[in-house]
C-alpha cells in the first residue's frame, strides 16, 4: 500500500490522444481560407489523420526517444574501411517516415500543395521538430533543380515521393530519397562569396571534382546534397550525391557531429571533400542564384516550424492551465494568468496566420504573389523565428517547476526555439536582405503596401501604423543601423492588417491595441485589462473533441 504521503492531487493529466490539426481553430480556418474547395475535404482528412498522429502517445514517445538517442557518427568499419554513416535512433526512422508518408516533401505539382504541406508541417512539427530538417531541404531543392531539366526530371519525381527508404545506395535503386544542403564554411559562414572549396570539370559534361570542407552540414545521411563551390566561372551550385551511380560511395569524409544546443534528434556534420564526383546544377559563376530559391523555400520552413512550436508551447500552457487549482480555483479563471495565456496565444494566432499567407503565396504563383514574398518572407523569418524564443520560455513558466523538468517536454521545445532564428541566415541577414529589397526592387514593396492596405481603414491603430511605416520607408539611404526596427515594425503591420481580415474581433483588437497601439509593457501578459481575454484565451485551446 502506497504512503498516504505520497497521493497524488492536483496534477495536470498529459496533453495526449488529441487531434492536432483539428484541434487547432486557427490553423483549420487558415486551411479552410486557402484552399479551393475542390481540393479542401481530401485536406481535411489527410491533415487530421496526420494530427492524430502527432497528438498520439505513440508519436510523442517516439519524440522523446529520438532526442534522448542522438545520432552517433561511424568513420570506419571494422577492417578499417572509411564508411562515414550516421546511426540514428529507430525512433527517428519512424518519424521521418510518417512525414514522408503523409507528403511533407510534397508540395510543387499538386493543387494547393504549399497550403496542404505547410499545415503538415506545422502539425507533424510539434511532435518532434529535429527531423523536419531533411524534410524542409529535400522539398526545397525541387525548385533548384528545375534551372536544370535533365536533373530535375531525374531527381524530382524522388524527392517528391511518399516512399521514405533509409540506407545509402544508388538513387536509380530507391523510390524515394531525402536531400540536405552544404553552403557555409569556417572562414567566412554566412558570407558564402568567401568560400574556399574547389570544383575542377571533367570530361564529361557537367561533371566536376569538389576539394574542400563544408562548416555545417546538416541531415549528412541523406541522399544528396547540394552545395557551393569555386568553378573556374566562379561560385557555383552542385549536386553531390552520396552514392554514385555504379554502387560506389562518393569522397564525403564525416569529420565530426556538432553537439548542439537542441535539434539533438537531428545529425549536423563537418563534411571534407576531396575529390568528390558532383553534377554542375545551373549555370557557373550563378551559384547563389541558382540556390537562393531553396535558400528563400526553407526560411519559410523556418517560419512555420517557429509557428508549430509556439502552438504546441501555448497549446500545453492553456491545457495544464485549464486543469491545475491554486488559491481556490483553476488557474485559467485567474485573471492574471489569463492575461499571459493571451498575450501568447496572440502571438502564436498572428505567426499561424501569416505563415499559411506565405504558403498560399507559393500556391498562387502569380507576378504580384512572387514579389510579395520576396520581402514577405525574410521579414516574417525575422520576425517570427525571434518571437518563438520569448514564447516558448513564457510558456515554460506558465507550468511552474513542472515545466522545468524534461518529462513535460517543455525543456526541449524551449532548446529548439533559437535555431530557427539562426538557420538559413540569422536575424541580421534577413533585416539587411529586406533592406536591399525595399532599395532595389520597388515592386516587392508595392506588394507588400497593397496586401497590408487590404485591412485599411478597419481599425485606427492600423492605420497610424500604416502611416509611421511609410514615413519610415520614405528615407531609406542610412537605414541599415535602423533596420531590425523598420523589419519588425513591417512584421507586426503586416500580421495586424491578417488578422484584421481574418481573425475575430476580439483577438484582432487586443493585437491591435498592444502591437500596434503601444498599449503593453514589456513582457507577456501585460495587456489591456480591458480586453475580452476569455475569449482569446479560449481560441487557442486545444480541442481534444
Amino acid at each position: 500500500m502506497a504512503p498516504s504521503t505520497h497521493t497524488v492531487t492536483n496534477q495536470v493529466p498529459p496533453l495526449t490522444g488529441y487531434d492536432v490539426f483539428s484541434g487547432d481553430r486557427v490553423l483549420t480556418e487558415a486551411v479552410e481560407r486557402h484552399l479551393a474547395p475542390g481540393v479542401l475535404d481530401e485536406a481535411r482528412e489527410e491533415l487530421s489523420t496526420l494530427g492524430r498522429s502527432a497528438g498520439s502517445p505513440q508519436a510523442q514517445e517516439w519524440g522523446a526517444q529520438a532526442n534522448e538517442n542522438p545520432p552517433r557518427l561511424r568513420t570506419h568499419d571494422r577492417y578499417g574501411h572509411r564508411v562515414d554513416e550516421v546511426d540514428f535512433h529507430p525512433a527517428w526512422h519512424r518519424l521521418l517516415g510518417h512525414a514522408v508518408t503523409a507528403g511533407l516533401t510534397d508540395a510543387w505539382g499538386r493543387q494547393g500543395g504549399h497550403v496542404r504541406r505547410a499545415a503538415g508541417f506545422l502539425v507533424w512539427t510539434q511532435a518532434e521538430a529535429g527531423h523536419g530538417c531533411p524534410l524542409s531541404m529535400t522539398h526545397a531543392a525541387v525548385p533548384a533543380l528545375r534551372t536544370d531539366p535533365a536533373l530535375a526530371a531525374e531527381w524530382e519525381p524522388l524527392l517528391t515521393s511518399h516512399v521514405y527508404e533509409e540506407g545509402l545506395r544508388p538513387a536509380s535503386q530507391k523510390t524515394g530519397v531525402l536531400f540536405g544542403m552544404g553552403m557555409t564554411e569556417k572562414q567566412g559562414g554566412t558570407d558564402v562569396r568567401s568560400n574556399t572549396t574547389r570544383a575542377v570539370p571533367l570530361a564529361g559534361d557537367g561533371e566536376y571534382l569538389l576539394t574542400g570542407h563544408k562548416w555545417f552540414c546538416s541531415a549528412p545521411m541523406s541522399d544528396g546534397f547540394l552545395v557551393l563551390a569555386q568553378a573556374p566561372g566562379g561560385l557555383s551550385c552542385f549536386l553531390v550525391p552520396r552514392v554514385l551511380p555504379d554502387g560506389a560511395r562518393n569522397v564525403f569524409a564525416i569529420q565530426r557531429l556538432k553537439d548542439k544546443l537542441g535539434n539533438r534528434s537531428n545529425a549536423s556534420a563537418e563534411v571534407e571533400f576531396d575529390g568528390t564526383w558532383a553534377r554542375l546544377v545551373g549555370e557557373e559563376g550563378r551559384g547563389v542564384r541558382t540556390i537562393i530559391e531553396m535558400v528563400a523555400t526553407t526560411r519559410l520552413d523556418c517560419v512555420v516550424g517557429s509557428a508549430a512550436l509556439m502552438r504546441q508551447a501555448v497549446a500545453q500552457a492553456i491545457h495544464h492551465s485549464a486543469y491545475r487549482s491554486v488559491f481556490g480555483g483553476l488557474l485559467i479563471e485567474k485573471p492574471l494568468m489569463r492575461n499571459v495565456l493571451a498575450d501568447l496565444a496572440l502571438e502564436s494566432e498572428a505567426a499561424t496566420t501569416l505563415a499559411l499567407r506565405l504558403a498560399a503565396a507559393y500556391d498562387a504563383d502569380t507576378e504580384e504573389e512572387r514579389a510579395f514574398l520576396r520581402i514577405a518572407v525574410p521579414t516574417a523569418k525575422y520576425w517570427v523565428t525571434k518571437r518563438c524564443g520569448a514564447v516558448v520560455g513564457e510558456a515554460l513558466e506558465c507550468l511552474g517547476g513542472n515545466g522545468y523538468v524534461e518529462e513535460s517536454g517543455m525543456p526541449r521545445l524551449l532548446r529548439e526555439a533559437p535555431l530557427n532564428s539562426i538557420w538559413e541566415g540569422s536575424g541580421n541577414v534577413q533585416a539587411l536582405d529586406v533592406l536591399r529589397a525595399l532599395q532595389r526592387e520597388p515592386q516587392a514593396l508595392n506588394a507588400f503596401l497593397q496586401e497590408v492596405g487590404k485591412a485599411r481603414g478597419a481599425d485606427h491603430r492600423l492605420d497610424a501604423a500604416i502611416k509611421d511605416l511609410l514615413t519610415e520607408l520614405a528615407d531609406l539611404d542610412a537605414a541599415e543601423a535602423g533596420a531590425r526596427r523598420l523589419v519588425e515594425r513591417m512584421a507586426l503591420v503586416l500580421q495586424g492588417s491578417l488578422l484584421l481580415r481574418w481573425a475575430p474581433p476580439e483577438t484582432a483588437d487586443a493585437f491591435c491595441a498592444s502591437r500596434l497601439g503601444g498599449d503593453w509593457g514589456s513582457a507577456f501578459g501585460t495587456l489591456p485589462h480591458s480586453l475580452d481575454l476569455a475569449t482569446v484565451v479560449e481560441r487557442a485551446r486545444a480541442q481534444a473533441g
